[in-house]
């Protein structure tokens, strides 16, 4: 999944992208003009004399000029009025829109599916899953220090300040796969800050996101079992909450679906075992600087238990 600022999957990211072709369209006929002006000028016989100021060549040079100011000004209006009307429809206040709340941390996303009824919210992690054709407003505020929320093929980029509380809305126009970045240098493990947009028909949605209520599946196997006792009894438990076991940490991300996610590590990684298993020994060498310890296991736990959490789906 590619970010391409300018492919627009979007109504929001449409508006973006017509005021981009807009401004590079008059920047470029601008350039022209005055690329054409620069080559007759310099075309002009050596040691010519400058025409008088009463000269008919005179009085079209300053006309000439007048032009030039008066196009000048209604292209500066053209240009301010269309980035006025572009930024007033991508501020608009949604109608009915899906509630999330995000979170971003020193690297990776937290986000939370906002819901009146509190056993209908959804906690998850460095994904995003959104229902086609329905607002998506975040309610944005960082964890530590200013980052910078952009999902190029949505909308533009928001800041995330820590104490502050930023709204950005995704709409999504069909269903498909996109990414969002960091965009606010934010430290050592900056570039490796993304998040998986899923784009959903709304009755894939919904299927999605009963299945994200339910807890942790109970294991159906005695390697399983192990598994999960393994990680109920490693240090994991201290930051990382498995909804139905008594893993309950708030630090790190929610692993209760795990294994339903493309990505680990904020978008290091691909999610599939072998990386899993490389992750938990040593998350250091993947991401230098990450706040995850390295949990020290033998051969055999370290077996059983990437296999209980990639069973979390």
């Amino acid at each position: 999944m590619n970010t391409n600022a300018l492919l627009s999957g979007g109504p929001l990211s449409a508006e973006i992208g017509q005021l981009f072709w807009i401004f590079v369209g008059i920047a470029a006929a601008v350039y022209v003009v005055v690329l054409a002006f620069l080559v007759v000028s310099l075309r002009r016989r050596e040691g010519a004399r400058a025409a008088p100021p009463d000269s008919p060549a005179a009085r079209h040079a300053v006309r000439a000029i007048g032009i030039a100011v008066g196009l000048t000004t209604v292209i500066l209006v053209v240009l301010a009025l269309s980035d006025f009307f572009a930024n007033r429809v991508i501020a608009a206040t949604p109608e009915n829109p899906l509630r999330v709340r995000v979170t971003a941390h020193q690297w990776w996303w937290e986000i939370e599916y906002v819901d009146a009824d509190p056993t209908r919210r959804v906690r998850t992690a460095n994904e995003l899953h959104l229902p086609v054709g329905r607002p998506v407003q975040l309610e944005m505020t960082a964890d530590d220090v200013i980052h910078s929320f952009w999902a190029p093929e949505l909308n533009g980029k928001k800041d995330l300040l820590p104490g502050y509380t930023t709204r950005l809305t995704l709409v999504a126009a069909r269903a498909g796969d996109y990414t969002a970045e960091c965009a606010e240098f934010c430290g050592f493990q900056h570039a490796n800050m993304r998040v998986a947009i899923v784009a959903h028909d709304p009755q894939d949605f919904a299927r999605w996101y009963d299945a994200q209520l339910t807890p942790a599946a109970e294991p159906v196997s005695p390697e399983l079992q192990r598994g999960r006792d393994v990680l109920l009894g490693s240090t994991c438990v201290m930051c990382h909450n498995i909804t139905g076991t008594d893993a309950s940490g708030v630090t790190g991300p929610d692993l209760t679906h795990l294994a339903s996610r493309r990505w680990i590590a904020a978008g290091a990684l691909p999610n599939d075992a072998a990386r899993l298993a490389a992750w938990i020994s040593d998350p250091q060498g993947i991401k230098p600087g990450t706040h995850m310890p390295a949990t020290r296991l033998d051969a055999d736990d370290l077996a059983v238990l990437t296999h209980y959490l990639t069973s979390l789906r």
